[in-house]
Formats: structure tokens, sequence, C-alpha cells
């Protein structure tokens, strides 16, 4: 078919597009320092928030650095104007439109001295009639911003407080809510121009949204695609919409004035897309048209084509919840996902396909888009799309009780049609969730005597939003919030039925606590960890650096943080002597309790259906839970991580009779091996006892073999361990005691340094049991990048990290360049 041509007129309105601006201070608390800034702009880029932009006038400092948070709250405590002068040439449409697609936060918006209206929700876009208001040349636009913390706390006060986590009340505001701070993110409270601004000239008609949802009738693939029309008074031709996908072309003619229309386009032997790990993931073009007398108008994506369906049906062990996609089930291996910047206009098509990356590298095939956050750019979605990594997409309410009154509930009811109109199209998104542990927070958290009978949100979750999904995306299941049981009578955090948050470990007890729990599904769970050193160094600056020193506390934004790293090292780790040894360890026992957790749940198999751990990224340099830190260096965690969401896990766990090797095999072909079993010495190369066995687990599915008798019983439990070693590879290790009781040598191996052209190889051979060798090449320099960590290796094998990212290349590598287990043991 020939491409149509949009006769509808866009003038850009960004920097990019040509549209100098200017940002300046209005009210507020300016310090004495910035007063300049009440009388003189500084030159503003839109996209983009008021921080950055006093950030690239060198105003501030990096809000990231130091102290700098505290310094610079005064920037969300002022209003900001942003302003700008284009030029209009008048055409022959009809209808002129200014259109926000995203305004940060509560704005009032002047065009040439005339207010066009107000905004306050950062989470939709706005169109403002600007017919007969623009003139030839010089127009001026003028959006005022006012006080995002000043705003929250109005309408805090306006409508009464309903509970909330956190310093600011930032459920009284439809903005995203860790922008004012959270347990691992900085408080920047911003305002700007967030997203794309643009004047739209046309006539006649035009297409106002496209939904071409994409299903399965057996072998066909089926399109429906809901066009919404928008008209301009008087128009009286009729139009012709056309839809062409997959070579396949549909027409049909509409009457003037029809507001919606539904085409629907099958496709003979699609090619289904499916999550990574399942098969492959083909994406088909989509192109809509529309014609109209002389106007036309024009739209372009992509679909996949595949079913989603979601089981909590109760079952004999209480309620599962599973995933399905074109009918085969899921194990989730996933991650929670937060803004990947605590300034969000830094974000583009690249970062998000590193990051992305980041969670396909470590064999997850899931991400969640957790609810204090934003509904992403498209770009983040088609990098899912096209990597196969489903989507868990939260609608925006978390840690919180809401207002049902308006105008919030109009609010909530707009951005919700919008951000499902807009994201429904991707093969990716797998499940719709009303909210992030409100549910649960209603039921337990001590918000029933404050709200004293108010409404808290319940209508959003079990009303309005289930409403929406079902009208605009049917497709597509709905979870009413996370965690849940999906039974009003079930307390909603129960392991027993559906999703679960197990967040007793890491906040009251032991990561061994984990092993007490048979989740069906774990939604979130964690455990932190500092980031890596250069970029923990690049923003804390304490002399000396020290783990409760000033900057690092600012760095450490949860309830007693470090205190609890130091907790959680129970009977696992010995007590840091020294900063050095504080990063390493503590680093260590976050990828060790995360890890932990994962290989039991796994060991569940088919009773627990995956997991979510929390999480996978960070939004600026902190002590967090995060797997890849602010600066994009993956943390020890994230080399547990692929291991523990590998697609074949090999894993020892204790059981009632004694320990079993946990065999997952998460692949559609039989896993068939022989496996080694030795237990060995701590201190040299003696082999106490060793046996084998056939390994045959079918696909998708889950083995329990008991260790032998003869493994599993040590001489001396201090000086022994267990390898599990399968024939193509698959390793894992059983220790009877914890380190702490544990015999190990201080470096029982010799390193080779070997340049290459990307950087150098360190090549490590054990003569003893070296245990989670750790190598940290940004200590060196920041850009450089390891592939591997926490190895462990049995006398006389070897094992070569490749460091790649840099041209420094060390003479020898020792601690704290070098770690492992062994050198905190044997202190």
């Amino acid at each position: 078919m020939q491409a149509v041509t949009s006769t509808l007129r866009t003038v850009p309105l960004t920097t990019d597009g040509g549209a100098a601006w200017t940002v300046r201070a209005v009210d507020g608390p300016v310090p004495d320092r910035h007063s300049a800034l009440l009388a003189a702009p500084v030159a503003a880029t839109v996209p983009g928030e008021v921080h950055t932009d006093l950030l690239a006038a060198g105003v501030i400092p990096d809000p990231f650095d130091g102290d700098n948070e505290a310094q610079l709250a005064w920037i969300g405590k002022t209003g900001w104007s942003y302003r700008t002068v284009f030029d209009w040439e008048a055409d022959e449409h009809a209808v002129q439109e200014l259109v926000a697609d995203g305004l940060d936060t509560a704005a009032r918006i002047t065009l040439n001295g005339t207010e066009l209206g107000r905004t306050c929700n950062q989470h939709r876009s706005y169109r403002f009639p600007v017919t007969g208001l623009l003139v030839a040349e010089r127009n001026e636009l003028v959006i005022e911003f006012a006080s995002p913390v000043v705003t929250a706390n109005r309408l805090r006060d306006e409508s009464g407080m309903w509970p909330h986590t956190n310093l600011h009340p930032y459920n009284a505001i439809r903005k995203m809510a860790s922008n004012f701070g959270w347990d691992w993110g900085i408080d920047v409270a911003t305002a700007g121009i967030w997203r794309p601004l643009r004047i739209e000239s046309w006539s006649g008609v035009r297409i106002d949204s496209v939904r071409p949802l994409a299903g399965l009738d057996r072998d066909h693939g089926v399109l429906d695609t809901k066009i919404a029309l928008a008209w301009a008074d008087g128009a009286s031709d009729d139009a012709t919409v056309t839809v062409e996908v997959g070579g396949t072309i549909t027409e049909m003619t509409v009457p003037a004035g029809t507001a919606e229309v539904g085409v629907t386009s099958t496709i003979d032997a699609v090619d289904r897309w499916w999550p990574r790990g399942y098969g492959e993931q083909p994406l088909y073009d989509v192109q809509v048209s529309l014609a109209a007398g002389a106007a036309s108008d024009a739209w372009n994506g992509r679909v996949g084509f595949r079913t989603v369906t979601m089981n909590v049906a109760p079952d004999e062990h209480g309620g599962p919840f599973v995933l399905s996609v074109n009918g085969k089930p899921v194990y989730v291996r996933g991650a929670n996902w937060i803004p990947d910047d605590a300034f969000v206009t830094r974000l583009n098509r690249s970062t998000y396909e590193k990051s992305i990356t980041d969670a396909v590298d470590a064999n997850m095939n899931l991400l969640r888009v957790w609810g204090g956050g934003i509904y992403e750019s498209d770009d983040f979605y088609d990098v899912c799309d096209e990597l196969g990594v489903l989507v868990w997409q939260d609608f925006l309410f978390a840690c919180a009780a809401y207002s049902e009154d308006e105008p919030l509930w109009s609010e909530v009811e707009a951005e919700a049609r919008q951000a499902v109109t807009r994201l429904s199209r991707h093969a990716s998104l797998a499940l719709w969730n009303g909210n992030n542990e409100n549910i649960w927070g209603y039921v337990e958290w001590g918000w029933r005597a404050p709200l004293a009978g108010r409404p808290w949100g319940e209508k959003y979750y079990f009303d309005l939003l289930p409403g929406i999904v079902a009208e605009l995306d049917p497709r597509t299941p709905y979870s009413p919030g996370s965690p849940f049981s999906y039974d009003r009578y079930i307390h909603p955090n129960d392991e027993r039925n559906g999703t679960m948050h197990i967040w007793d470990v890491w906040n009251q007890v032991d990561y061994s606590t984990y092993r007490m729990y048979k989740p069906r599904f774990v939604s979130e769970f964690g455990f932190q960890g500092p980031p890596a050193w250069s970029t923990l160094t690049s923003v804390v600056h304490d002399e000396p650096l020290d783990p409760y020193g000033e900057q690092m506390l600012v760095h450490q934004k949860a309830f007693e943080g470090n205190l609890k790293l130091e907790r959680g090292l129970g009977d696992h780790l010995p007590k840091w002597d020294g900063i050095d040894d504080w990063h390493w360890t503590t680093q260590l026992n976050q990828a060790r309790a995360v890890a932990y957790g994962i290989e039991h749940f796994r060991s569940l198999f088919p009773l627990n259906t995956g997991a979510i751990v929390w999480q996978l990224n960070d939004n600026w340099p902190v002590v967090s839970w995060a797997a890849v830190d602010g600066h994009g260096i993956r943390k020890p965690l994230w080399f547990a991580l692929r291991h523990a969401y590998a697609d074949r896990l090999l894993t020892v766990q204790p059981r009632e009779d004694g320990p079993v090797v946990a065999a997952h095999n998460d692949t559609d072909v039989a896993w068939s091996t022989e496996v080694t079993v030795t237990r060995r010495s701590t201190l040299d190369d003696t082999i106490h006892a060793g046996e084998t066995f056939a390994l045959e687990v079918p696909a998708r599915s889950n083995t329990l073999n008991a260790l032998p008798a003869s493994i599993a019983t040590p001489a001396d439990p201090t000086a022994e361990y267990v390898e599990v070693r399968t024939a193509d590879g698959a390793t894992a290790y059983w220790y009877f005691v914890e380190d702490t009781a544990l015999r190990l040598l201080a470096a029982p191996y010799t390193t080779e340094v070997t340049a290459t052209p990307e950087g150098y190889d360190v090549t490590v051979r054990a003569t003893a049991l070296t245990k989670d060798l750790a190598l940290f090449p940004d200590r060196l320099d920041a850009a450089a990048r390891v592939d591997s960590s926490l190895i462990t290796l049995t006398p006389g094998t070897t094992h070569t990290f490749h460091v790649t990212g840099t041209t420094s290349t060390p003479h020898s590598v020792t601690s704290p360049l070098l770690r492992s287990a062994n050198d905190l043991i044997a202190r």
C-alpha cells in the first residue's frame, strides 16, 4: 500500500526543535547567593527539569555529590517559570492546539498573556486549544510551575492527611512518588517540561490515539485496532481508515463525527512472540492511515502476537500465581525496576537498552515497573519487546493511602486511560497491577485509626482500574495489588496464596529465614549492599571514610540501614576491620543473601512459580538493594543473580531427611547428565569421599536427589565441604558450618596478569578452597569492567577474569583489588 502523508502540521517547541527556553525562580526560599535567579533567567532545555537546567548553567553543584541534597532542597520549595518566544506562520488549517506530553507538575500555561489552563498531574498529557491566540511572528509561551513540595503540602492540608511513608505527602499529588525521596532515593522534587511540547495545526479530522491489540486464534494472528478520531467543528467529509499489518490490508469507511472505530485484521500463519528463553520475539509493523477529503493522518507502531493469562485459581496448596504466555506457564526470573535516574529526562533509548541488557545478561525474563515511579517512555517498552523481557506494570500508587475524592479521582482516571491506551500495544506487557503494598498497608500498617473510616484507595484497585483495563486492554491480566492473595478474606501477604513480599529478612531477621517460607510467588524481596568502590568514593568524601560518616549516611537512605548491614552479617561473615573490609563484606553478604533466597524458591518448583528481586537498578549513587549501581557497575549481587537465575540451576538445599541436590531445568529440553559429588578438605586437595549419579530432569521441571550419606556426613565440619558438579559444567557447593566457623587459608592461589587489546586478564590458580573470589578493577579505573565474580575454586582449578574498558594494566593484583571470603575468614 502507498504510505499516507499526514496533513497535520507540527511545530516542535523543544530545544532540539529549535525553541530557545529560559527558566527563572518566581518565589520560594532562594538562597541569597542565588538571588539573581529571581531577576535574570538561565538557559533551559526542553524536555528537561529545573535541577538539570541549573546544573548545566553552573548555578548549582551536582545534587548527587556529598551532602548537596540538603543544600539544594530549596529548589523543590521554589516556584519556577519557563519561557520561550517563537514565530508562527499562519496556515490554512482550522484548528491549532498546544500539546504537552508531560508537565511536572502543578503548572499554569499562558500564551501571549492568555491563560490556556492549569495542570496538576505529571503522569498524563494535555491539549490546549490555541486557535485565534497565535499571532504572526513573535509569540510568548510561559509555563509557571508551583513548588512541588509546597503544592503537595497544600493539597494535603486541603483534603486531609492520608497515611504515607517517607517525609513528604506524595500521595496528595499525581507526581512520581520517589521524586520526593525513598529509602534508596534522593529527595530532589523536580519541576519542568519533562516530555515533548508542540503545536499541532490541522483541519477536518486527525488520529487521536491508536490501540492495536494483537492476539491469537489458533495459528492465526488477530489484530484488533481501536482508533480514536478527533474532528474539527463543521467537518463533513466521511473518512477512510486503513490498517496494514503483516501484508494484510483492511479498509473501512467512517461517517463524519465518529469518535472511535474498530478494525479487525487476520494474519495467516503468524509467528508468535515469546519471552526470552521460550522462543523468538518477532514484531510486526502496523500502519494506520486516515483520509477524509483534503485531510490525512497516519500512525505507525509495532506489535507482537501472543496471549497472556494469569492463573490464581485455588488449588490443594492454597492459591497459585502463574503467568502463561501462549498457553505455556512461565517461571518468572525477574527484578523490580525503579526510574533509572533521579532526573528522568536524562534517560533515552541508549540508557534503557543498557540497563535492560543488564537484566537479560543476568538471565531475567521480567521487569516489574514499580508503582512509585513513572509510566516509562516508549523506548523502555520497545526494548523489552525486542529483547523478550516481560513487563509487569504497576499503576502509580505506592506505600500509601489515597483519597478517592475529586479532583484526584478524575486525574487518576485520566492518567490511567492514557497509560493503558499508550502501552497496551506492547508485546512485552504481561500484567497491569493496581498498586504497591497499599492493600497490605491498610490491613497491617496502622492506617485505619487515622483514616477514621475515610476511603483509602480501595475503589481504584477493585473498581476503576480493572474497569479501565477490561475496556481498553482486555488481552492483558489485571491484579489489584502486590502483594495480594486474590481473595478479600485472606491476608494480602499470605505465603500460601498469590504474590508475597518478604521484608522481615533485611528489616528484622537473618536471611536464613528465607528457608522458613514456601511462597507461591515472591514479587519483592532483597538485601542491601554498597555500590562499587569507585561509585561510592566519587560522591562520599568523608575523612576518614567510615560506614557511619556524615556523607556516607547521606547516601544511605534506609532506616538504620548501616546498622542492618552490620546485623545482617549474623554468623555468616565476621564483622569488618576497616572500610575496605566493610565494603567487601557487605557486598558479599548482599549477594549471598539474595542468592540464598532464590535458590530456595527455585527448589520448591512447581509450588513456587517465580521471584522478582528488589531491585535491578539505582537512580543515583547510594547504598541500596540494587544489583547494578548508579554508575552502571554490576555489583557482586548481579553476578550472584546471573548464577541463581540460570536456565538450569543446580543447588544443594536442606530437607528434613538431610541435604538434597535440587536441579531446576527451566528450558524446553530435558536435562540429562552425570553428577559427581565429592566431600573435600578446605585446606588442601584431599578428597574424603566421592560418588556419581545420573541426573534426569524433564523440561520445565525440578528434581530432588538426596546427597549420598558418605558425602553428607563430615569427619570435621569446620574443615570440609561438598562440591557438586555435572558433566556439562553446572556446580553447587554445600558447607557444614557458616564461614565464621570454617577453616580457610588466607590466599591459597597464585595470580598472573596479562595485557589484552581491551584491557587485561587476571588468571587465578587455586591450591586449596578459594571461596567467592572477586576482582574489582574499578578501584584502579572507574571505567573498567569485569566479566565474572564470586568464583569458587577447588585445588588445581583456574579462572580467568577478563577486564575491559581500561588501558591501565596492573603489574600484580592483591587486596583490595582481588578479594575472597578466605581473606575475611583467615584474618
